[in-house]
């Protein structure tokens, strides 16, 4: 099975399929949204054919790993293939912003420096792959209640049930997301950083590899710290305007 996997252009074929679903979203699911919308939604759509796929392929790598816990080991067929899968929906996802919104330059380095991480683990280190799919799996947890909540948010202004069903997300998404990205995935990016720096992938993993990964890492974390506070500011502040007005 290790073979096949390694044999098989899964990155080609990953990124052609995530391409597809852009297309399907954008000409036929979709087709009748304002532009804007559209093309929004059609990310959503390659998003949500990552995420929860993302999150069973990282699990089922690690559990087939014979290294379970390890962070510098080499990285499997199986792990690569998971690392393929992330880096064609993030190159999809990376055209669709270049393309569409260039000037959404936050997402845009954001996917330029995952990529890089995937990409030198990948092709360049051979190692480490364990330490990122316990963080990517930690990421895309919350991938399918996010791109519904977001979908279903473009749409708010003028479909009742597309407002319901964001305002129904909301509240379990924003408490899901701090979990994941406010405590969970800083703990497992303590936990590598305690692992490199005691010297474990000391001849394996080049000092400039496991630095640049951890800072990418942690700069991603903090920023979705920061993103889903103001999430949870403009929440809290529409409660409150809310139980004003009942009061009034």
């Amino acid at each position: 099975m290790d073979a096949l996997v390694l044999v098989c252009p899964t990155l080609p074929g990953f990124f052609a399929g995530f391409i597809s679903m852009y297309i399907l979203g954008y000409f036929v699911f979709f087709r009748n949204w304002e532009l804007k919308h559209r093309k929004e939604a059609s990310s959503c759509l390659m998003s949500l054919a990552h995420g929860s796929p993302a999150v069973i392929m990282a699990v089922r790598a690690l559990l087939h790993s014979q290294t379970l816990g390890t962070f510098a080991h080499p990285n499997s067929a199986l792990e690569n293939t998971v690392l393929e899968f992330s880096m064609a929906y993030f190159l999809a996802d990376l055209l669709h912003y270049m393309v569409f919104f260039p000037d959404e330059t936050l997402f845009i380095l954001h996917h330029l420096a995952t990529l890089y991480v995937f990409v030198t683990c990948r092709y360049m280190i051979h190692y480490g792959a364990h330490g990122l799919l316990l963080l990517l799996i930690l990421a895309e947890v919350t991938s399918a209640c996010q791109n519904v909540w977001s979908i279903a948010g473009s749409r708010k202004a003028d479909v009742p049930a597309a407002a319901s069903l964001h305002e129904f997300l909301a509240a379990p998404f924003y408490v899901l997301y701090s979990l994941v990205r406010g405590i969970l995935g800083p703990v497992c990016l303590f936990k590598m950083g305690v692992f490199y720096l005691n010297g474990g992938a000391h001849g394996l993993i080049p000092a400039w590899a496991w630095i640049s990964w951890m800072v990418v890492i942690g700069s991603a974390i903090l920023v979705s710290i920061l993103w889903v506070s103001n999430l949870w500011a403009e929440w809290i502040g529409e409660r409150s305007h809310r139980a004003q007005k009942k009061v009034g």
